[in-house]
C-alpha cells in the first residue's frame, strides 16, 4: 500500500470548537484552589498528584507511543515494542492474523511529559486491494505528564470499528467481532495516526493483518 494521503488521516473538527489557552502543569495546579468542582477535575486527571518523571530535556516529545498490543480474547496479547529500533518500519510487513469471528481490539502504551496533553485522539484508515473500507477517529482523552507513582498511561480503544463495514455480508447486523466468510478472509492494509487538539502528531505508521479461517 502507497503511503496514505494526507485526506484519510485528518481528524474531524466540531464547527465553533476552538481549543482553549494552553497552560503549563503549574499554572493548572494553581487554578481556582478554591473551587471544589474544578479541583475533582484536576485531581480525576492527576494533576497535582505525584512527583514527575524525570525527562531528558532534549527529548522534546510531550507524549510517547512506547507500545501497541492487539487483545483478542481467549488468547495471549500480540504486543509491538515501539521503543525497540525498526519496530514501526516492521509493522507493516509483519501483519497480525485474526481469526474470523474473532473479538478483539488494540490498546496503546504511552507516557506524557513536559506538559498537559490535550485531547489526543487515534486516527485509523483499512483499505483492501487499495480500496477503502472504513475511516474511524476516537478521542482517548487528556492526560498530565506521568508522574512516579503513575509512569505510564494504558488506554484500550475500540479500533474494531471497520469490522462493521467490511462487505463480507451486506445484510449482516453489525457486530464487534472480525468479519467471517471467504468474502471477508484475506489481507488489509492500514494507515494509524495519534494527534491532539493542536493537531500535532505524536505518531503515524502503516500496519496490516490478515483474517483467517483458522489461527496460525
Amino acid at each position: 500500500m502507497a503511503n496514505q494521503g494526507e485526506d484519510d488521516l485528518v481528524a474531524s473538527k466540531t464547527e465553533g470548537f476552538k481549543v482553549g489557552e494552553k497552560k503549563t502543569v503549574e499554572e493548572y495546579a494553581k487554578l481556582d484552589q478554591n473551587d471544589e468542582s474544578l479541583n475533582r477535575w484536576k485531581a480525576s486527571l492527576g494533576i497535582s498528584t505525584g512527583a514527575v518523571l524525570d525527562v531528558d530535556p532534549s527529548d522534546t516529545r510531550r507524549c510517547v507511543i512506547q507500545s501497541l498490543a492487539l487483545e483478542v480474547d481467549g488468547r495471549p496479547d500480540f504486543i509491538v515494542d515501539l521503543t525497540t529500533p525498526g519496530s514501526v518500519e516492521a509493522l507493516k510487513s509483519k501483519p497480525f492474523t485474526i481469526k474470523e469471528g474473532a473479538t478483539f481490539r488494540m490498546k496503546a502504551n504511552f507516557k506524557v511529559q513536559h506538559d498537559v496533553l490535550s485531547g489526543l485522539k487515534y486516527l485509523q484508515v483499512v483499505k483492501r486491494k487499495g480500496i477503502r473500507v472504513s475511516k474511524d477517529e476516537e478521542m482517548l482523552g487528556s492526560y498530565p505528564p506521568n508522574t512516579v507513582d503513575k509512569p505510564s498511561y494504558e488506554k484500550k480503544c475500540n479500533f474494531w470499528y471497520f469490522v462493521k463495514r467490511l462487505p463480507a455480508d451486506p445484510n449482516a447486523v453489525a457486530q464487534d467481532e472480525a468479519p467471517s466468510g471467504m468474502m471477508a478472509r484475506g489481507h488489509y492494509e492500514a494507515a494509524s495516526k495519534f494527534v491532539d487538539d493542536d493537531n500535532h502528531t505524536h505518531l503515524k505508521f502503516e500496519w496490516s493483518f490478515d483474517i483467517t479461517k483458522d489461527w496460525k
